[in-house]
This record gives structure tokens, C-alpha cells and sequence, in this order.
């Protein structure tokens, strides 16, 4: 191998080749760039000399990319997005202390964001950025500090932060309670009562579905073949639990993310403690190895365990596997 092919190339001669293929206009790039349309076309030219490949072929009007330029854009584009990332993420740390956490909707809606405003009582000059959606991110994004992650014990990381487990429960509104104890609703005092309901279920093909799914729940009590009212199929468990609150039907709730929507009175469990059950998932944090040395990641991280410990307290014992 030559010296030349081992030479790494010019940084500035990658962004000048990003945002030609980005905007397949030399002029348009260069305005981007803040240099002339003379200054990108020598850059170009040096990296294709560097190379030894056509990486656009100029036209009177147009310019394309040629396939090794495809080739080479598909591996620069992230690599440029991440050096950004990166350089953006160290001006920011050296002004304000942020703590960035990603997880996925229902867990940041229904069981952290109620909760960050007392940290932040707590850590007044500490930022936190919150990433919430259901596609796992990779932490080794410079931009993400911590995961809170549900999965089951082999799929957890190695040094992943077992949080709680998970319980699943019916619940109701208050209201809908209410309705049925009058027999302004049909009854709901055993499982074969749901027949008369209509269920809010999870609409997703994720693996834990299966264990979070009313059939599994009407499987584990003796009615595998029950048919309610209607369903009303959702794609989130906030979803199911917002539509639970307003008193549409039972959903089959995540005891951890609703025990104080319990507490308050807020939701009823009609058939108690007897129709909770777990599942072979449960609630983790995995802390990005380049940020666990932070005190603000540090600070961060002990409030969300004290946290999980609470929740822990708070719905008690493990119910038996079904």
C-alpha cells in the first residue's frame, strides 16, 4: 500500500464534496461554504485527485454524482453529522450543565416528565433534554447522556440499572367506576364480567406485546376465548391510559406508570390486587460510558434510582407469573 493511499484526506475537501452532493450546484455550495465557487472546484478537484475517482461529472447546467461519489457520500454524511453533533454538544457543555436522556413515549409521558420538575427544584442550574419515541437510539450519539430503556434482563446491556419490574392491571375511570357500582354500567366484579366492556388494547408487533396484550391477561384467568363489548385498539400506553381516564373503556395498565393515578382515586382496579400480573420484561437505565463521570449526569442518575425505588415502594410485592 502507498503512502498516498494511506494518507487521510482533507477535511475541508469532505465538506466541500457534502455540500456539492447535497445541493448538486458548485455555486450553491459555495455559499454555504462562505468561499468562492472557485476555492469548492479546487477542493473537488483535490479530493478526486486524492482518490483517483470522478466524483461528479459537470455539465453546461446540471451536475450529477458519479457512483463512487455515491459510494463516498454515504459514508461521509454521517461522520460529518456526528463531528457536528460532537463539537456542538462540547460548546453547549461548557456554557450550561445538560443532562440528555432518551426513552421511549409512554415512559417519558407517563412516568418521567411528571417527575422533572422536581429535579430541576432540586438542580436549578442543571438543563435536561428529553428524547422520547420508540426507536431505540444508540448511545454512542454524543448527544445522548442516558437511556431508560424497557426490555427484558437478556436483551439489557451489561451494566444497565435494573429500575422495576413490570405488573399489569385492569383499570377505570373513576366516573366509568362509579357507573357500574349504580348499574348505570354493566357489572365488573370478575374477569367474565369484561364481556360487557369494551377494551382499550395495544395495537403493536413489538415481542413484549404478547405479554402486556388483554388476550394474555384473559388467557391467565380463565376466559382465552372472551369476547368483549368492543375493542378500541391504540398505539401507545399513554394512549390507553388517556382514553381509560376519560372513561372509554378497561385498559390493561402498567401499574408503575399509573400507581398514582391510583392513588389519587384517579383509576380503580375493579378486580384489586388479584388481577394484577407481571411480565418477563422490566424498566432499565444505561448510562453512556462517556458521561458517567459528570456530576450533573451523576446527580441525574441517583435522583432517577431514588425515583425508581419510590415506584418500587409504592407498587409493592411481585405478582405471579401467568
Amino acid at each position: 500500500m502507498s503512502a498516498r493511499s494511506r494518507r487521510p484526506l482533507s477535511l475541508t475537501n469532505l465538506r466541500a464534496f457534502e455540500a456539492v452532493a447535497r445541493t448538486l450546484n458548485f455555486g450553491g455550495a459555495a455559499e454555504e461554504l462562505h468561499v468562492t465557487q472557485s476555492a469548492v472546484s479546487r477542493q473537488i478537484k483535490g479530493l478526486e485527485d486524492e482518490l483517483g475517482a470522478q466524483l461528479f461529472t459537470r455539465g453546461t447546467r446540471h451536475v450529477q454524482i458519479t457512483p463512487d461519489g455515491q459510494t463516498l457520500l454515504r459514508a461521509v454524511e454521517p461522520l460529518l453529522a456526528k463531528l457536528d453533533a460532537s463539537v456542538q454538544h462540547i460548546r453547549r457543555s461548557r456554557s450550561r450543565q445538560r443532562v440528555s436522556v432518551t426513552t421511549f413515549a409512554s415512559f417519558g409521558s407517563l412516568w418521567l416528565l411528571p417527575r422533572i420538575e422536581a429535579f430541576q427544584r432540586e438542580h436549578p442550574d442543571i438543563d435536561i433534554r428529553v428524547s422520547a419515541h420508540d426507536a431505540i437510539e444508540d448511545l454512542d450519539d454524543p448527544e445522548l447522556d442516558l437511556a431508560l430503556r424497557y426490555c427484558s434482563p437478556a436483551q439489557a446491556p451489561p451494566g444497565g440499572v435494573h429500575l422495576f419490574d413490570e405488573t399489569l392491571t385492569p383499570a377505570v375511570s373513576r366516573s366509568l367506576w362509579e357507573r357500574i357500582r349504580t348499574g348505570a354500567a354493566p357489572p365488573l366484579t370478575r374477569p367474565a364480567d369484561l364481556v360487557g366492556q369494551t377494551l382499550l388494547e395495544e395495537d403493536d408487533d413489538r415481542a413484549s406485546t404478547e405479554f402486556l396484550s388483554w388476550r394474555h391477561w384473559l388467557a391467565c384467568h380463565d376466559q382465552p376465548t372472551l369476547e368483549p363489548k368492543r375493542w378500541l385498539y391504540l398505539n401507545f400506553t399513554y394512549q390507553q391510559v388517556q382514553a381509560a381516564l376519560a372513561g372509554h373503556g378497561v385498559a390493561l395498565a402498567r401499574v408503575p406508570l399509573i400507581f398514582e393515578a391510583l392513588q389519587r382515586g384517579e383509576l380503580v382496579e375493579p378486580f384489586g390486587e388479584a388481577g394484577r400480573i407481571t411480565s418477563p420484561f422490566s424498566y432499565w437505565m444505561l448510562v453512556a460510558p462517556g458521561s458517567r463521570a459528570r456530576p450533573e449526569v451523576v446527580q441525574f442518575t441517583a435522583w432517577v434510582e431514588a425515583e425508581a425505588k419510590a415506584t418500587r415502594d409504592a407498587v409493592g410485592a411481585k405478582p405471579p407469573t401467568c
